[in-house]
């Protein structure tokens, strides 16, 4: 795909997708839609449950087409995944036989770079990771916080532009998803690449983002996008703020709104 990075790195256009049921019905998941994710933009992506968050990831991540409409990566329609876009799912989804240092290195080996220099650029990854000391660790010998973490690495080591993440803290318990939060902000601040993320936290919304949109109830629309203006870096006190109460009062008044709202 000839990119032109001078376009928004995303842009859905009245984009719907539809499936078919066991019954031949056709079904509409999500859409139609509209928006525009900027250069460096972390947008999250929140709404009820079943309205189709996961599958607008899908389809940015080139892993499913869409029924009309369409998106864009630097203005090129997203037909098949791209080097330039990199997703991080729920399940941190290791190869247990792989050490950390190799699952990193992982998307380097199937690019046909080097042993020694995947190991190099894998390593090289491990501080900002917080994984000094366990480059020779296997999955089952780790947290569920550090493998999302390994997971982190093997996504970041393949420099792309794009950043999709569905949920990738949502099946960890409260204090290791306030850590990786963090973790996260740290790497974005130093790499700066757009994000697109899905979570059912409005708290982690709020700390994260640059802009939220809220999806209405199914076939999923956008109910209301909301700018988060607090300036960067984001400390985990700012929860116990009155203004941060304030933001996330208004994104679970969108919610409770789009979920009893059936979309016009």
């Amino acid at each position: 795909m000839n990119l032109s990075l001078s376009r928004p790195p995303l842009t859905v256009d009245r984009l719907t997708v539809q499936f078919t049921t066991p019954t031949d019905e056709r079904l509409t998941a999500l859409g139609p839609l509209s928006f525009q994710v900027k250069q460096g933009e972390f947008v999250c992506v929140l709404g009820p449950s079943g309205c189709g968050k996961s599958t607008l990831v899908r389809v940015l991540a080139g892993l499913l087409r869409p029924s009309l409409g369409s998106a864009l990566l630097y203005g090129q329609p997203i037909l098949d995944p791209s080097a330039q876009v990199g997703m991080m799912f729920q399940d941190a989804s290791l190869l247990p036989w792989r050490t950390v240092l190799d699952n990193i290195a992982l998307p380097l080996e199937l690019q046909g770079v080097n042993h020694s220099e995947r190991e190099a650029q894998a390593a090289r990854l491990l501080p900002m990771l917080k994984l000094e000391g366990y480059a020779r660790f296997y999955p089952s010998q780790l947290s569920g916080g550090m493998r999302q973490r390994v997971a982190l690495g093997r996504l970041l080591i393949q420099q792309p532009q794009v950043l999709l993440l569905d949920e990738p803290f949502g099946a960890l318990d409260a204090l290791t998803r306030e850590t990786l939060r963090a973790d996260l902000l740290r790497v974005w601040a130093e790499y700066r690449q757009t994000v697109v993320m899905v979570t059912h936290d409005i708290h982690e919304a709020v700390l994260l983002a640059d802009r939220v949109i809220v999806l209405t109830r199914r076939p999923g629309r956008i109910s209301e996008e909301i700018e988060i203006t607090f300036s960067r870096p984001r400390l985990p006190d700012l929860v116990y703020s009155t203004a941060f109460g304030t933001v996330a009062q208004r994104i679970r008044a969108a919610i409770d709104t789009a979920s009893e709202t059936l979309p016009s």
